[in-house]
């Protein structure tokens, strides 16, 4: 008999025929979101789930589902899965590391470069019709070649985000939960900081390492009064590392320049006060949101789950 499994969100129709190689699927291609309790009667019969970043597989849920075998995460943070939880439970956890690094960058950069050169602000200036001609101090935003640029968080991402910088000449410090090896050091030309060092020296902070408890709040009010005030701040790793409402006040008292933020507080609603600031460039979670990208991760979290349930290794096992 085939495993049963719940796909939680949309996903790509030759994801689900893959799966249906080996499981029983019940998909969701209509992509409402599930309540806590709507999820939890779809898994009670279930032995996996294919679940999103947005799907909360906590403690309680997983009482729920006596037959859960595997949850396999289309993502690669799994901040919302109780990890500890489904190991005491002998619940298998994937994840899709990898796959979505290099994509994650280019979105990072991409919210430098528009923050620095303000180019929401000019976009919105032309579609009003406001502009009337070229003049010498129009819109002045600032370089990014050449710039110190300081990465909070070398894993594979922080890499690829370092890599990027290598084309625009800049100085990259990083600061990590441990320090790299030397040889990645200088592959990626980058020079270690401590905190505060990071916070005082960098022209553009870029966040990229995972959400935890350890992390929550990590940039807060006193770690931006720490930063230039003509620091930009780039949020592209996860909600709740920054203190929003200190950002608002921040970007709004001139404590630091601007901010491009893909990941909010309590996502999707979001602190109204940004909407308020011409200062900040704000888009929707989209850091791996490329169609290849999104097809990687998906049968990424696929094969994850088929491994998991035919017992085999998975891949990507967070908790093994």
């Amino acid at each position: 008999m085939k495993p049963k499994i719940i796909i939680t969100r949309e996903v790509f129709d030759d994801v689900i025929d893959y799966l249906k190689q080996y499981c029983e699927v019940d998909d969701n291609q209509a992509d409402a979101p599930y309540t806590a309790d709507a999820l939890a009667a779809k898994l009670a019969d279930r032995d996996g789930v294919m679940c999103a970043l947005t799907d909360r597989i906590d403690a309680a849920l997983i009482a729920r589902c006596p037959q859960l075998k595997a949850v396999a995460n289309i993502a690669v943070g799994y901040n919302n899965i109780d990890v500890p939880a489904c190991s005491a439970r002998g619940i298998k956890v994937t994840n899709t590391p990898g796959v979505l690094d290099d994509s994650t960058a280019d979105l990072a950069f991409a919210l430098m470069l528009s923050t620095a050169r303000r180019i929401t602000e000019v976009e919105s200036y032309i579609r009003n019709s406001e502009w009337t001609g070229w003049r010498l101090k129009q819109w002045l935003g600032v370089d990014v070649h050449h710039a110190t640029l300081g990465i909070i968080g070398m894993g594979r991402i922080g890499q690829a985000i370092a890599r990027r910088a290598r084309g625009f000449d800049m100085k990259v410090i990083y600061h990590n939960r441990k320090r790299v090896a030397p040889e990645i050091e200088q592959r990626v030309n980058a020079s270690y900081a401590s905190m505060d060092d990071l916070l005082a020296q960098a022209d553009f902070i870029i966040l990229q390492m995972p959400y935890s408890p350890e992390t929550h709040h990590l940039i807060d009010a006193k770690a931006l009064a720490k930063m230039k005030p003509t620091a930009i701040l780039i949020n592209s790793t996860r909600g709740g590392v920054v203190d929003d409402k200190a950002l608002v006040a921040a970007l709004k008292n001139g404590v630091i320049r601007a901010a491009g933020l893909d990941v909010f507080e309590g996502e999707p609603k979001l602190d109204p006060g940004f909407l308020e600031l011409k200062n900040v460039v704000l888009v929707p979670h989209i850091g791996s949101s490329t169609e290849a990208t999104r097809r990687a991760m998906a049968m990424t979290a696929a094969k994850n789950l088929v491994a998991a349930l035919t017992g085999q290794k998975p891949p990507n096992w967070v908790n093994p």
